[in-house]
């Protein structure tokens, strides 16, 4: 079966998807910077910084998935922080590049990139984008085309290039619903700002599974790694407290409040896009979560 190398393999994504293509018979392997003892997959260590890394990893891969890059909502965005957050993607992304362009014999047969939503920009109102919009102009849209611009150097070496935009990532494990469903659990859960903005979110689950259909598939080019459902903020709030069985009780958190403590990264949650699984669906994908109520169910059962 084929070896996929995986970057940040460790993270949300990529520990559901590693598990997805080892249950599929894939051997799977993945870039640290340390190598940890018991760990579940084969490690080659790199170092972006430096940016060195075993040439072994490369020999090994048949496809390699790039999922690493710092969390964007870890902290708040200072000069420094953005620095990270973009040299994170497309720095770790220049090694890759490097290494097998040393190596061309190796090359794998498939880059697949993670992106963003981000890339129709922090707020594109009531508006349904797709992969033919244009990119928006504020930071979170700065780092998705650098990002993406990083991958689109693998076609220089003739080697096959897909690029997921991904939505808002729906599991329990991390990211943002842990952080909208803790004040519902404490009954203080409310929704942000107008409640209007909308919220293209997909299931960790068939994000995974998607990975791997573009793997299979053998596809090119830009997927949004959305549901088909998007919801307002308000929609998602109201499902998430009846997932949890908590009553919603208090008033919208006014948008000065979330400035105050998010600052820039306010944008983040009180703008949202609404974004087309249309392309993704006409690839030949099926969505196992169509249904907002449906998917939460499972996160939480």
């Amino acid at each position: 079966m084929k070896k996929v190398l995986i970057t940040g393999g460790s993270g949300l994504v990529g520990t559901e998807l590693s598990a997805l293509l080892k249950q599929k018979g894939y051997e799977v392997a993945h870039l640290t910077r340390s190598k940890k003892q018991g760990y579940p997959y084969p490690q080659f260590e790199w170092d972006i910084k430096k940016q060195t890394m075993e040439e072994e990893a490369i020999r090994f891969a048949d496809i390699v998935i790039h999922l690493a890059g710092a969390g964007v909502a870890d902290e708040k965005w200072t000069d420094n922080r953005k620095k990270i957050i973009i040299d994170s993607r497309t720095e770790s992304a220049a090694l890759l590049h490097k290494t097998i362009a040393k190596i061309p014999e190796h090359a794998p047969q498939q880059y697949i990139s993670a992106s963003a939503i981000g890339y129709y920009g922090m707020d594109t109102g009531d508006k349904l984008v797709d992969e033919n919009s244009d990119p928006g102009s504020d930071f979170l849209a700065e780092v998705t085309k650098k990002w993406e611009a990083s991958a689109d150097q693998f076609q220089s070496l003739q080697i096959p290039t897909a690029k997921i935009r991904v939505g808002i990532v729906l599991t329990d494990q991390g990211g943002a619903l842990p952080q909208l469903a803790q004040p519902i659990k404490l009954f203080v859960g409310a929704p942000l700002g107008s409640g209007k903005q909308w919220m293209s979110w997909i299931h960790i689950e068939d994000l995974s599974r998607l990975f791997l259909h573009v793997l299979e598939k053998k596809l090119t080019g830009v997927y949004n790694g959305v549901g088909v459902s998007p919801a307002t903020n308000k929609e998602v709030t109201k499902a998430v407290a009846k997932a949890l069985n908590k009553p919603l009780i208090l008033p919208n958190v006014p948008p000065f409040a979330m400035k105050l403590i998010l600052g820039e990264m306010a944008q983040m949650v009180l703008g949202g896009n609404k974004v087309s699984a249309e392309k993704t669906l006409n690839s030949g994908f099926k969505f196992k979560y169509e249904d907002l109520d449906e998917a939460l169910k499972d996160i939480y059962r």
